[in-house]
């Protein structure tokens, strides 16, 4: 066994739900990358890896690191039922089949062909605070625009959005630093239900929407057999798409506001020359990935580092830390809009690459834009600033700036 991967007698410890690491787990990172990059936590019985090459070979190998499970640590130890079409929670053929169909629903043109809907939504929040002497990035924008946007995608009344919008926050809260406890009932249900409604009145009332293309899909299953999606299958699908739409973005929303307020120079530049909001929003997303961690189980005894990792094991891809991992991004601990494009792992790696990448590049992208127009520096109110707390999403629930 090799020392740099032995567990034993560290005073080095990470997991996902304590509070005080999640305020800021670089520092935490960096040491796991040099001195345990295989990790093992005994009290929620997990291992994990921080490295960049070493997170991107599990996101590739799904047959051995399975989502099926479920790819968040408290779904994997509850071992529950995964409802269908939860294709983040699904391996081929059946993740390939449920993905192809949503793909084709979800293009970067047709994303792209939204962009003047998404200026407005900007406009609609940012217009009324200009001379006001500050706004809130997440309260005021990242948890306005894309819920609007998502919402419009899907073709969900505008007075039901923000309900659904708290569903899903609520849903993701962390009350404690420590594990949740799930049972069946937890899976999404208040939402599945949420949406019953809309699927049904679609079914009977067709629209140019993503939850009308998805009644209408068709496709060959697994077993060859052409058919439509259950309804089940279309709420689950419709319940992805809704949490993944509004979650994610509102937190990079919140980071840009943030990490550009600790980077004035910077924001200077981009304020002055746009053609640097997209690789400042790049850099932001490897800098701050709001989806900081996933989970997989391990389908077959493996080795890391001189250690088998048994079948059955949860493992987490820690992609955040990968991100910042200085064999692969030189001052990776740095934030630099000037940075040459290399891939990172904020929207994952593989099969399960990110279906709404090009959705989130586009909000992300509009708002910076939106916001520099308006208000071109600022500066965080810390005494009113709240950090987000849930296990699966890092970011903030308040980040209010002065201007």
């Amino acid at each position: 066994m090799s020392q740099e991967s032995s567990n034993h007698e560290s005073d080095l410890y990470y997991d996902p739900f304590d509070f005080e690491i999640d305020t800021d787990p670089y520092p935490i990172w960096a040491r796991l990358r040099e001195e345990q990059p295989l990790y093992q936590n005994e009290r929620y019985g997990f291992y994990a890896v921080s490295r960049f090459d070493d997170a991107e070979a599990v996101l590739v190998d799904w047959r051995t690191y399975s989502s099926a499970r479920g790819t968040v640590l408290e779904l994997i130890k509850a071992d529950m039922d995964i409802p269908p079409g939860s294709i983040i929670f699904e391996d081929p053929p059946g993740h390939d089949l449920h993905r192809g169909i949503l793909s084709r629903v979800f293009t970067p043109k047709k994303m792209e062909a939204i962009e003047p809907k998404v200026r407005e939504f900007c406009a609609r929040s940012l217009d009324p605070l200009v001379g006001s002497g500050g706004f809130d990035f997440v309260k005021d924008l990242g948890a306005e625009m894309p819920m609007r946007t998502i919402g419009m995608l899907l073709g969900i009344p505008e007075q039901d959005q923000v309900a659904l919008r708290d569903r899903i926050d609520e849903g993701l809260k962390l009350d404690e630093g420590t594990m949740p406890n799930l049972d069946d009932a937890d899976l999404g249900a208040d939402q599945a239900a949420f949406f019953a409604d809309y699927i049904d009145w679609r079914t009977e009332n067709p629209s140019d929407d993503l939850m009308t293309e998805l009644l209408l899909a068709e496709f060959d299953d697994v077993d060859g057999t052409r058919r439509t999606l259950t309804r089940e299958e279309v709420i689950n699908f419709v319940n992805l798409l809704a949490a993944a739409g509004n979650e994610t973005t509102t937190r990079l929303i919140g980071w840009t506001g943030k990490v550009l307020a600790e980077h004035p120079d910077q924001r200077r530049a981009i304020a002055e020359d746009r053609s640097l909001v997209r690789p400042a929003i790049e850099e932001l997303l490897r800098f701050e990935p709001p989806s900081p961690v996933n989970a997989r189980v391990v389908t077959r005894d493996v080795e890391w580092y001189g250690e088998t990792v048994p079948a059955g094991s949860a493992m987490l891809a820690l992609n955040a830390s990968g991100n910042r991992d200085e064999r692969k991004f030189a001052n990776g601990e740095s934030f630099d809009i000037h940075r040459k494009p290399e891939h990172h792992l904020s929207f994952g790696f593989g099969i399960h690459f990110c279906l709404g990448a090009a959705l989130a590049r586009l909000e992300a992208r509009v708002a910076l834009d939106e916001v520099l127009d308006r208000f071109p520096t600022w500066e965080v109110d810390w005494d009113n600033a709240v950090q987000a707390r849930t296990s699966t999403v890092r970011g903030w629930e308040a980040m209010p700036v002065l201007s």
